[in-house]
């Protein structure tokens, strides 16, 4: 009997074996239902209004009535448009600043973050506040803070000079990527701090043994194991830097004249200033272009497409 019983399970262990695998089926890897409900959300809120912005891009329209077919007119006027030309350059000035000013002040942070430092969940609890603001709380109190009148500078003339840093070109890029870097930088930090946990201790032990220091652990096992990290977060601060929109319209309203004037801030003025939404549209559907098509070109030289969270900076 018992061996009839043993011949059964060898028998339905080889038919288990025998039977093809369906697909979706392995562990980890649910089926499509599950992403269904993101996949519905994503559409309606997300490809829909995208493609209906590409189809007003081809229209006339202030907003009132239908909108009437203009071919390229839309597309050819922006070329034409020094403002424009101008926007899309300071955009991809405010985005490079912000990337070159974030990114080493996020590693530094989250690499410090995740230690064991004495107070540090304190310390790392208060730095997070401005991440918990929303950007108009944070643009509103910085406009008070460095009013050439009443702010700061206006008491510190010795350092601001004449106090208003929104005066100058240099000095109002400069306040908006210190307002972005205030607010954004913890953001960063996060990630960097959970990817740094995430680094085996064995690798920091076989460090220590071969004499290495901790500038030498930081550069040779911290930023390779970081590697993943660094692509992601720079990746959102492309984005992000390429549609800032609140901090302009609340801190510069893209002066002094057009000096800040971003494309999404120009896009602003075309909608709901001029009510040229088929030229709104046109500068909307550039942005998603550009954005899109440097975070492609980013993963694509990084890497990152071939990488497994499993293999790590590897």
């Amino acid at each position: 009997m018992t061996t009839a019983t043993a011949s059964a399970a060898d028998g339905e262990k080889t038919r288990n074996r025998r039977r093809p695998a369906r697909p979706g089926a392995g562990p980890g890897r649910p089926g499509f239902a599950w992403a269904a409900p993101a996949a519905v959300f994503f559409g309606l809120f997300a490809l829909v209004p995208l493609l209906l912005v590409a189809v007003l891009s081809f229209t006339r329209w202030n907003g009132l009535g239908s909108p009437e077919f203009a071919g390229l007119e839309n597309w050819s006027a922006l070329l034409d448009d020094p403002v424009m030309v101008k926007s899309l350059w300071l955009s991809l000035v405010l985005t490079v600043l912000g990337v070159a000013v974030q990114t080493p002040l996020s590693i530094l942070l989250g690499v410090w973050a995740a230690g064991h430092q004495r107070n540090r969940a304190v310390l790392s609890a208060i730095y997070f506040v401005p991440l918990l603001l929303s950007i108009t709380a944070v643009s509103v109190l910085w406009r008070a803070v460095l009013d050439p009148n009443f702010g700061i500078p206006a008491q510190a003339k010795w350092l601001f000079g004449d106090g208003n840093l929104f005066g100058v070109q240099a000095g109002a890029l400069g306040v908006l990527v210190f307002v972005s870097t205030w607010q954004f930088t913890p953001l960063h930090t996060l990630l960097y701090q959970g990817a740094a946990r995430a680094v085996p201790r064995v690798l920091y032990q076989a460090a220590q043994i071969d004499g290495a220091g901790r500038v030498r652990q930081f550069f040779h096992i911290t930023l390779p194991q970081l590697r993943n990290t660094v692509v992601t977060s720079t990746i959102l601060m492309v984005v992000g830097g390429l549609t800032t929109f609140d901090t302009v319209l609340i801190l510069t309203q893209g002066g002094p004249g057009t000096d800040t004037t971003n494309s999404a801030y120009y896009m602003y003025q075309k909608a709901f200033k001029s009510f040229d939404f088929g030229t709104a549209s046109a500068v909307a559907l550039l942005l998603v272009l550009v954005a899109g098509l440097v975070s492609l070109v980013m993963v694509r030289l990084s890497g990152y497409d071939r990488m497994r969270s499993t293999l790590e900076g590897v």
